[in-house]
């Protein structure tokens, strides 16, 4: 196939704002060629394979910074875009997911032996990170608070979760009560009002 790239920016586009114009770039190719298209979103990214795969095109999403992905659709022909139908394009997004906070308030999980307990919130915290789905936020507070902070057993798992995006948020009037503020080591601190505002949004709250 001969070279024949387009590239559209539609950073700061709204859906289906990326997959019209992608639409409308590949009807103007009239021929085999790609559309590289750079949006800020996954939604956008989700789509735009959905359009492709329906154009009978192939596609690629290559993400280039952290939010940032390059989607590259590529025909083989030339592909048939009706007039109007770009404008027609909807956002066939999946479901949305359930807004999953987790609140948590001890460093053991339920009553008992102690030991025990924080054996348990050890396995439940490394479970979150198996989870397909995985919670929006982790509130940590009262006792809660020393399992964000250095020393605490759960910190790699804390860790990955973080980096897969999860928010973990540790009330801050509980650090300053414990005296660890400066040993925090894992998300952010934050106040009664976002933890208020965390769990007010959230579709789901689990409590271990």
């Amino acid at each position: 196939m001969s070279e024949n790239k387009l590239v559209i920016d539609a950073r700061g586009d709204a859906c289906p704002i990326p997959v019209v114009k992608t639409l409308k770039a590949l009807g103007a190719l009239a021929g085999p060629g790609a559309v590289e298209t750079i949006v800020d979103n996954k939604v956008a990214v989700e789509n735009l394979t959905r359009m492709a795969s329906s154009k009978g095109c192939a596609s690629a999403a290559e993400q280039t910074a952290e939010k940032e992905w390059h989607v590259t659709t590529t025909a083989s022909k030339a592909v048939a875009v009706a007039a109007g139908e770009p404008e027609a394009a909807t956002c066939e997004v999946p479901a949305a997911k359930r807004n999953v906070t987790v609140q948590i308030s001890a460093e053991t999980m339920g009553t008992g032996d102690d030991l025990l307990g924080k054996k348990l919130m050890k396995a439940f915290i490394f479970s979150l990170t198996q989870l397909e789905e995985l919670p929006q936020t982790i509130l940590f507070y009262n006792g809660g608070a020393h399992l964000t902070c250095e020393g605490s057993d759960s910190l790699e798992d804390l860790k990955n979760l973080a980096d897969a995006g999860v928010e973990i948020l540790t009330c801050g009037t509980c650090t300053d009560f414990y005296g660890i503020t400066d040993k925090l080591a894992v998300g952010e601190v934050t106040n009664m009002y976002v933890i208020a505002e965390r769990l007010s949004d959230a579709s789901v709250v689990v409590r271990p």
